[in-house]
Protein backbone atom coordinates (compact mmCIF):
# COMPACT_ATOMS: atom_id res chain seq x y z
CA UNK A 1 0.00 0.00 0.00
CA UNK A 2 0.84 3.76 -0.94
CA UNK A 3 2.30 5.64 1.85
CA UNK A 4 -0.69 7.80 3.09
CA UNK A 5 -3.37 5.47 1.39
CA UNK A 6 -6.50 4.59 3.15
CA UNK A 7 -7.48 1.13 3.04
CA UNK A 8 -10.99 0.71 1.94
CA UNK A 9 -13.57 -2.59 1.12
CA UNK A 10 -16.51 -2.12 -1.67
CA UNK A 11 -19.74 -4.05 -0.70
CA UNK A 12 -21.99 -4.97 -3.26
CA UNK A 13 -25.73 -5.54 -3.68
CA UNK A 14 -26.73 -7.61 -7.04
CA UNK A 15 -30.41 -7.53 -8.69
CA UNK A 16 -31.53 -8.91 -11.08
CA UNK A 17 -31.07 -5.73 -13.05
CA UNK A 18 -29.63 -3.77 -10.88
CA UNK A 19 -26.15 -3.10 -8.29
CA UNK A 20 -26.18 -1.38 -5.38
CA UNK A 21 -22.68 -0.63 -4.06
CA UNK A 22 -20.84 0.94 -1.16
CA UNK A 23 -17.18 2.12 -0.56
CA UNK A 24 -15.96 2.52 3.23
CA UNK A 25 -12.88 3.69 4.78
CA UNK A 26 -10.83 1.25 6.69
CA UNK A 27 -9.88 1.68 10.36
CA UNK A 28 -8.39 -1.11 12.72
CA UNK A 29 -9.86 -0.25 15.56
CA UNK A 30 -13.10 1.87 14.54
CA UNK A 31 -16.09 0.31 12.58
CA UNK A 32 -15.88 0.91 8.20
CA UNK A 33 -16.96 4.30 7.86
CA UNK A 34 -19.23 4.81 4.45
CA UNK A 35 -17.28 7.24 1.90
CA UNK A 36 -19.33 6.95 -1.33
CA UNK A 37 -22.64 4.87 -1.87
CA UNK A 38 -24.07 4.16 -5.05
CA UNK A 39 -26.45 2.14 -7.73
CA UNK A 40 -27.15 0.71 -10.97
CA UNK A 41 -30.99 0.40 -12.27
CA UNK A 42 -32.54 -0.84 -15.19
CA UNK A 43 -29.15 -2.70 -16.31
CA UNK A 44 -29.56 -4.59 -20.12
CA UNK A 45 -32.01 -1.41 -20.55
CA UNK A 46 -31.11 1.51 -22.88
CA UNK A 47 -32.33 3.64 -19.83
CA UNK A 48 -29.61 2.16 -17.81
CA UNK A 49 -28.28 5.20 -15.13
CA UNK A 50 -25.74 5.38 -12.57
CA UNK A 51 -26.11 7.50 -9.25
CA UNK A 52 -22.95 7.85 -6.86
CA UNK A 53 -23.83 10.18 -3.57
CA UNK A 54 -21.45 11.43 -0.62
CA UNK A 55 -21.74 9.92 2.78
CA UNK A 56 -24.34 12.44 3.42
CA UNK A 57 -26.48 11.71 0.40
CA UNK A 58 -25.57 15.23 -1.48
CA UNK A 59 -25.29 13.59 -5.15
CA UNK A 60 -21.29 13.28 -6.09
CA UNK A 61 -21.71 11.39 -9.77
CA UNK A 62 -24.70 10.87 -12.38
CA UNK A 63 -24.51 8.75 -15.65
CA UNK A 64 -27.13 8.08 -18.15
CA UNK A 65 -26.23 5.41 -20.74
CA UNK A 66 -27.32 1.98 -22.19
CA UNK A 67 -25.40 -0.88 -19.54
CA UNK A 68 -25.69 -4.39 -21.22
CA UNK A 69 -25.07 -6.87 -18.38
CA UNK A 70 -22.97 -6.80 -14.48
CA UNK A 71 -19.79 -6.81 -15.93
CA UNK A 72 -20.08 -3.77 -17.81
CA UNK A 73 -21.73 -2.25 -14.58
CA UNK A 74 -18.54 -3.38 -12.41
CA UNK A 75 -16.18 -2.47 -15.17
CA UNK A 76 -17.47 1.15 -15.14
CA UNK A 77 -17.20 1.43 -11.36
CA UNK A 78 -13.84 0.07 -10.92
CA UNK A 79 -12.78 2.85 -13.35
CA UNK A 80 -14.47 5.77 -11.35
CA UNK A 81 -13.41 4.27 -8.81
CA UNK A 82 -9.67 4.27 -9.80
CA UNK A 83 -10.06 8.15 -11.10
CA UNK A 84 -11.94 9.20 -8.53
CA UNK A 85 -10.19 7.71 -5.21
CA UNK A 86 -6.84 7.65 -5.76
CA UNK A 87 -6.05 8.00 -1.65
CA UNK A 88 -7.97 4.90 -1.26
CA UNK A 89 -6.78 1.40 -1.35
CA UNK A 90 -9.36 -1.37 -1.84
CA UNK A 91 -8.59 -4.32 0.44
CA UNK A 92 -11.35 -6.37 -0.38
CA UNK A 93 -15.54 -7.11 -1.56
CA UNK A 94 -18.02 -8.03 0.80
CA UNK A 95 -21.33 -9.61 -1.35
CA UNK A 96 -24.92 -9.49 -0.21
CA UNK A 97 -25.81 -13.08 -0.83
CA UNK A 98 -29.71 -13.95 -0.32
CA UNK A 99 -29.35 -17.78 0.31
CA UNK A 100 -26.51 -19.64 2.59
CA UNK A 101 -28.26 -22.94 2.46
CA UNK A 102 -28.23 -25.04 5.22
CA UNK A 103 -24.24 -24.70 5.44
CA UNK A 104 -23.41 -21.07 5.65
CA UNK A 105 -24.53 -19.36 9.27
CA UNK A 106 -22.10 -16.84 8.95
CA UNK A 107 -20.30 -14.86 6.54
CA UNK A 108 -17.32 -16.74 4.50
CA UNK A 109 -14.44 -15.79 2.65
CA UNK A 110 -15.04 -16.76 -1.11
CA UNK A 111 -13.62 -19.95 -2.67
CA UNK A 112 -14.06 -21.88 -5.80
CA UNK A 113 -15.57 -24.84 -3.03
CA UNK A 114 -18.19 -22.08 -1.83
CA UNK A 115 -19.17 -21.04 -5.21
CA UNK A 116 -19.96 -24.67 -6.11
CA UNK A 117 -21.92 -24.79 -3.09
CA UNK A 118 -23.64 -21.68 -3.68
CA UNK A 119 -24.64 -22.44 -7.11
CA UNK A 120 -26.20 -25.67 -6.04
CA UNK A 121 -29.01 -23.05 -4.09
CA UNK A 122 -29.80 -21.59 -7.35
CA UNK A 123 -33.19 -23.84 -7.60
CA UNK A 124 -33.86 -22.55 -3.71
CA UNK A 125 -34.01 -18.62 -5.16
CA UNK A 126 -33.80 -19.01 -8.83
CA UNK A 127 -34.25 -15.12 -9.48
CA UNK A 128 -32.43 -13.84 -6.57
CA UNK A 129 -29.00 -16.22 -5.91
CA UNK A 130 -27.89 -16.38 -9.93
CA UNK A 131 -27.61 -11.80 -9.81
CA UNK A 132 -26.07 -12.47 -6.33
CA UNK A 133 -23.17 -15.12 -7.76
CA UNK A 134 -22.86 -13.01 -10.64
CA UNK A 135 -21.67 -10.03 -8.92
CA UNK A 136 -18.88 -11.86 -7.31
CA UNK A 137 -17.73 -14.38 -10.90
CA UNK A 138 -17.60 -10.48 -12.92
CA UNK A 139 -15.47 -9.06 -9.64
CA UNK A 140 -13.05 -12.35 -9.59
CA UNK A 141 -12.78 -11.89 -13.65
CA UNK A 142 -11.73 -8.18 -13.08
CA UNK A 143 -9.61 -8.05 -9.86
CA UNK A 144 -8.79 -11.99 -9.50
CA UNK A 145 -6.53 -10.79 -6.69
CA UNK A 146 -8.92 -8.90 -5.01
CA UNK A 147 -10.61 -11.00 -1.39
CA UNK A 148 -14.00 -11.33 -1.59
CA UNK A 149 -16.87 -11.96 1.28
CA UNK A 150 -20.55 -13.54 0.92
CA UNK A 151 -22.53 -12.83 3.38
CA UNK A 152 -26.06 -14.22 3.92
CA UNK A 153 -29.67 -12.78 4.00
CA UNK A 154 -30.76 -16.34 5.65
CA UNK A 155 -27.41 -15.98 8.62
CA UNK A 156 -29.88 -13.88 11.15
CA UNK A 157 -32.75 -16.62 11.16
CA UNK A 158 -30.65 -19.78 11.31
CA UNK A 159 -31.03 -20.64 15.35
CA UNK A 160 -34.87 -19.62 15.35
CA UNK A 161 -36.89 -22.05 17.54
CA UNK A 162 -37.23 -25.67 16.07
CA UNK A 163 -40.43 -25.36 15.49
CA UNK A 164 -40.49 -21.89 12.90
CA UNK A 165 -37.71 -24.06 10.72
CA UNK A 166 -39.61 -26.69 9.37
CA UNK A 167 -42.77 -27.50 7.53
CA UNK A 168 -44.51 -30.46 8.01
CA UNK A 169 -43.38 -32.87 5.28
CA UNK A 170 -41.55 -36.16 5.82
CA UNK A 171 -38.25 -36.77 6.99
CA UNK A 172 -36.68 -38.57 3.93
CA UNK A 173 -33.94 -38.10 0.77
CA UNK A 174 -33.86 -35.20 -1.20
CA UNK A 175 -35.91 -33.16 1.32
CA UNK A 176 -33.30 -32.08 3.03
CA UNK A 177 -33.39 -28.40 1.93
CA UNK A 178 -36.90 -27.82 2.38
CA UNK A 179 -36.96 -25.50 5.25
CA UNK A 180 -38.21 -22.24 6.77
CA UNK A 181 -35.21 -20.53 6.07
CA UNK A 182 -36.03 -16.58 6.37
CA UNK A 183 -34.56 -13.77 4.28
CA UNK A 184 -33.39 -10.05 5.09
CA UNK A 185 -31.63 -10.83 7.79
CA UNK A 186 -28.87 -8.64 7.03
CA UNK A 187 -31.50 -5.68 7.32
CA UNK A 188 -33.34 -7.33 10.39
CA UNK A 189 -29.38 -8.05 12.08
CA UNK A 190 -28.88 -4.14 10.89
CA UNK A 191 -32.16 -2.96 13.30
CA UNK A 192 -31.65 -5.59 16.10
CA UNK A 193 -28.16 -4.14 16.48
CA UNK A 194 -29.45 -0.11 16.80
CA UNK A 195 -32.75 -0.92 18.82
CA UNK A 196 -31.31 0.14 21.92
CA UNK A 197 -30.60 3.91 20.75
CA UNK A 198 -34.28 4.07 19.42
CA UNK A 199 -36.20 1.80 21.91
CA UNK A 200 -34.67 2.08 25.36
CA UNK A 201 -35.83 -1.32 27.39
CA UNK A 202 -38.22 -2.17 24.88
CA UNK A 203 -35.14 -3.14 22.98
CA UNK A 204 -34.67 -6.28 24.33
CA UNK A 205 -38.56 -6.82 24.32
CA UNK A 206 -41.08 -8.12 22.00
CA UNK A 207 -40.80 -6.01 18.70
CA UNK A 208 -41.93 -7.32 15.02
CA UNK A 209 -39.90 -5.09 12.59
CA UNK A 210 -41.55 -4.79 9.09
CA UNK A 211 -39.32 -4.30 6.24
CA UNK A 212 -41.36 -3.04 3.58
CA UNK A 213 -40.06 -2.37 0.05
CA UNK A 214 -40.64 -3.54 -3.31
CA UNK A 215 -39.45 -6.89 -1.55
CA UNK A 216 -40.93 -7.17 1.85
CA UNK A 217 -41.42 -9.45 5.22
CA UNK A 218 -41.72 -9.02 8.89
CA UNK A 219 -39.65 -10.87 11.27
CA UNK A 220 -40.13 -11.13 15.23
CA UNK A 221 -37.50 -10.04 17.63
CA UNK A 222 -37.26 -11.20 21.35
CA UNK A 223 -34.00 -10.14 23.09
CA UNK A 224 -32.77 -9.38 19.57
CA UNK A 225 -32.73 -12.62 17.65
CA UNK A 226 -35.36 -13.90 15.35
CA UNK A 227 -37.92 -15.94 16.64
CA UNK A 228 -39.87 -15.96 13.26
CA UNK A 229 -39.93 -14.28 10.04
CA UNK A 230 -42.65 -14.47 7.26
CA UNK A 231 -40.61 -15.35 4.13
CA UNK A 232 -39.81 -19.00 4.75
CA UNK A 233 -38.54 -21.34 1.78
CA UNK A 234 -37.86 -18.51 -0.84
CA UNK A 235 -38.33 -14.66 -0.57
CA UNK A 236 -41.60 -15.35 -2.38
CA UNK A 237 -43.07 -16.63 0.57
CA UNK A 238 -45.18 -14.30 3.08
CA UNK A 239 -47.02 -11.04 1.99
CA UNK A 240 -47.73 -9.13 -0.92
CA UNK A 241 -44.84 -7.40 -2.57
CA UNK A 242 -43.97 -5.20 -5.38
CA UNK A 243 -44.66 -7.80 -7.92
CA UNK A 244 -44.49 -11.07 -5.80
CA UNK A 245 -47.58 -12.79 -4.68
CA UNK A 246 -46.81 -13.25 -1.41
CA UNK A 247 -48.09 -16.96 0.89
CA UNK A 248 -50.88 -19.20 -1.72
CA UNK A 249 -51.94 -22.46 -1.49
CA UNK A 250 -49.22 -24.48 -3.24
CA UNK A 251 -51.77 -26.38 -4.79
CA UNK A 252 -52.00 -22.97 -7.36
CA UNK A 253 -48.87 -24.12 -8.85
CA UNK A 254 -50.01 -27.66 -9.15
CA UNK A 255 -52.95 -26.40 -10.67
CA UNK A 256 -51.23 -24.66 -13.11
CA UNK A 257 -49.17 -27.14 -14.39
CA UNK A 258 -52.09 -29.54 -14.87
CA UNK A 259 -53.55 -27.10 -16.82
CA UNK A 260 -50.40 -26.87 -19.02
CA UNK A 261 -48.05 -23.66 -18.01
CA UNK A 262 -44.36 -24.26 -18.20
CA UNK A 263 -43.08 -23.64 -15.26
CA UNK A 264 -40.55 -20.73 -16.45
CA UNK A 265 -44.32 -19.11 -16.91
CA UNK A 266 -45.45 -19.85 -13.54
CA UNK A 267 -42.18 -18.45 -12.21
CA UNK A 268 -42.49 -15.62 -14.12
CA UNK A 269 -46.41 -15.10 -13.19
CA UNK A 270 -45.42 -15.42 -9.37
CA UNK A 271 -42.48 -13.32 -8.74
CA UNK A 272 -42.69 -10.95 -11.80
CA UNK A 273 -46.35 -10.18 -12.88
CA UNK A 274 -48.28 -10.36 -9.17
CA UNK A 275 -48.16 -8.58 -6.20
CA UNK A 276 -49.17 -4.92 -6.46
CA UNK A 277 -48.16 -4.76 -9.98
CA UNK A 278 -50.66 -7.80 -10.75
CA UNK A 279 -53.59 -6.18 -8.34
CA UNK A 280 -53.45 -3.20 -9.83
CA UNK A 281 -52.72 -3.95 -13.31
CA UNK A 282 -50.88 -0.50 -13.25
CA UNK A 283 -47.19 -0.64 -11.07
CA UNK A 284 -45.32 -2.23 -7.90
CA UNK A 285 -44.89 0.81 -6.87
CA UNK A 286 -46.71 2.05 -3.82
CA UNK A 287 -46.42 5.75 -4.14
CA UNK A 288 -47.67 5.76 -7.59
CA UNK A 289 -50.47 3.63 -6.01
CA UNK A 290 -51.27 5.91 -3.67
CA UNK A 291 -51.41 8.56 -6.26
CA UNK A 292 -53.18 6.44 -8.77
CA UNK A 293 -57.03 7.41 -7.50
CA UNK A 294 -58.43 3.90 -9.30
CA UNK A 295 -60.35 1.41 -7.65
CA UNK A 296 -57.55 -1.14 -8.61
CA UNK A 297 -54.92 0.99 -7.24
CA UNK A 298 -57.04 1.03 -4.24
CA UNK A 299 -57.41 -2.85 -4.10
CA UNK A 300 -54.00 -3.18 -3.93
CA UNK A 301 -53.12 -0.92 -0.87
CA UNK A 302 -55.98 -2.48 0.77
CA UNK A 303 -54.72 -6.13 0.28
CA UNK A 304 -50.93 -5.29 0.98
CA UNK A 305 -51.84 -3.33 4.05
CA UNK A 306 -54.28 -6.29 5.15
CA UNK A 307 -51.76 -8.83 4.68
CA UNK A 308 -49.31 -6.64 6.52
CA UNK A 309 -51.32 -6.71 9.44
CA UNK A 310 -52.48 -10.02 10.05
CA UNK A 311 -48.59 -10.60 9.68
CA UNK A 312 -48.45 -8.70 12.70
CA UNK A 313 -51.40 -10.21 14.50
CA UNK A 314 -50.11 -14.17 13.75
CA UNK A 315 -46.12 -12.94 14.66
CA UNK A 316 -47.23 -11.09 18.02
CA UNK A 317 -48.62 -14.33 18.48
CA UNK A 318 -45.30 -16.01 18.64
CA UNK A 319 -43.85 -13.54 20.51
CA UNK A 320 -46.50 -13.93 23.22
CA UNK A 321 -47.05 -10.11 22.78
CA UNK A 322 -46.00 -7.05 21.30
CA UNK A 323 -43.74 -4.33 22.69
CA UNK A 324 -42.88 -2.25 19.67
CA UNK A 325 -43.47 -2.62 15.86
CA UNK A 326 -40.33 -0.88 13.65
CA UNK A 327 -41.13 0.22 10.14
CA UNK A 328 -37.84 -0.01 7.75
CA UNK A 329 -36.81 -0.06 3.86
CA UNK A 330 -38.19 1.98 1.29
CA UNK A 331 -42.15 1.60 2.14
CA UNK A 332 -41.74 1.44 5.81
CA UNK A 333 -39.58 4.56 5.82
CA UNK A 334 -41.03 6.56 3.42
CA UNK A 335 -44.71 5.87 2.94
CA UNK A 336 -46.71 7.64 5.65
CA UNK A 337 -50.10 6.53 4.31
CA UNK A 338 -49.34 2.88 4.87
CA UNK A 339 -47.62 3.01 8.13
CA UNK A 340 -51.01 4.93 9.13
CA UNK A 341 -53.05 2.45 7.73
CA UNK A 342 -51.11 -0.76 9.06
CA UNK A 343 -51.03 1.11 12.48
CA UNK A 344 -54.26 1.77 12.79
CA UNK A 345 -55.11 -1.99 11.71
CA UNK A 346 -52.63 -2.62 14.89
CA UNK A 347 -54.69 -0.30 17.68
CA UNK A 348 -56.53 -3.37 18.93
CA UNK A 349 -52.70 -4.52 20.20
CA UNK A 350 -51.97 -1.61 21.33
CA UNK A 351 -50.43 0.84 19.16
CA UNK A 352 -52.08 3.81 18.51
CA UNK A 353 -50.49 5.99 16.01
CA UNK A 354 -49.57 9.95 17.16
CA UNK A 355 -50.80 10.94 13.04
CA UNK A 356 -48.80 14.27 13.27
CA UNK A 357 -45.20 12.71 13.95
CA UNK A 358 -46.22 10.29 11.29
CA UNK A 359 -46.82 12.62 8.79
CA UNK A 360 -43.55 14.81 9.50
CA UNK A 361 -41.69 11.29 9.60
CA UNK A 362 -40.38 11.38 12.76
CA UNK A 363 -38.81 8.71 14.60
CA UNK A 364 -41.24 7.27 17.12
CA UNK A 365 -44.76 7.83 15.55
CA UNK A 366 -46.65 6.02 18.58
CA UNK A 367 -48.80 8.13 20.88
CA UNK A 368 -46.95 8.63 24.49
CA UNK A 369 -49.46 7.17 25.98
CA UNK A 370 -49.50 4.21 23.53
CA UNK A 371 -48.41 0.73 24.92
CA UNK A 372 -46.59 -0.39 21.76
CA UNK A 373 -44.37 1.73 20.37
CA UNK A 374 -44.28 2.89 16.73
CA UNK A 375 -40.54 3.43 15.55
CA UNK A 376 -39.49 4.13 12.15
CA UNK A 377 -35.65 3.09 11.86
CA UNK A 378 -34.01 3.25 8.08
CA UNK A 379 -32.10 0.10 7.47
CA UNK A 380 -28.56 0.27 6.56
CA UNK A 381 -27.52 -3.38 4.50
CA UNK A 382 -23.95 -2.45 3.04
CA UNK A 383 -22.70 -1.19 6.50
CA UNK A 384 -23.35 -4.67 7.66
CA UNK A 385 -21.89 -6.62 4.87
CA UNK A 386 -18.60 -4.18 5.53
CA UNK A 387 -18.44 -4.70 8.88
CA UNK A 388 -18.90 -8.63 8.33
CA UNK A 389 -16.50 -8.57 5.81
CA UNK A 390 -13.81 -6.75 7.34
CA UNK A 391 -14.06 -8.80 10.34
CA UNK A 392 -13.63 -12.34 8.26
CA UNK A 393 -10.51 -10.73 6.24
CA UNK A 394 -8.87 -9.12 8.94
CA UNK A 395 -9.70 -12.23 11.05
CA UNK A 396 -7.74 -14.23 7.80
CA UNK A 397 -4.84 -12.04 7.43
CA UNK A 398 -4.09 -12.53 10.98
CA UNK A 399 -4.12 -16.17 10.52
CA UNK A 400 -1.89 -15.81 7.79
CA UNK A 401 0.48 -14.07 9.81
CA UNK A 402 0.68 -15.94 12.98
Amino acid sequence: MSSGQTPSLLTINSGSSSLKFALFAIHESATPHVLYRGEFTAIGDDNSRLHIRHANGDPMYSQDRGIPDHQQALRILLEWLSENTGALKLLGAGHRVVHGGRRFHAPVRVTGEVLDYLHTLVPLAPNHQPPCLLGISTLQDLLPDLPQVACFDTAFHHDRPEVEQYFALPSRPGLEEIRRYGFHGLSYEYIAGVLPQYLGERADGKVIVAHLGHGASLCALHKRRSIATTMTFTPLDGIPMGTRCGAMDPAVVLYLLQQGMPATEISSLLYFQSGLLGVSGETGDISRLLDSGTRAAQRAVEQFVHHTVRAIGSLAAALGGLDAVVFTAGIGEHAAPIRAAISEGCEWLGLYLDREANRLGRGCISRDDSPVQGQVIATDEESMIAGHSWRVLNHHEQGSNA
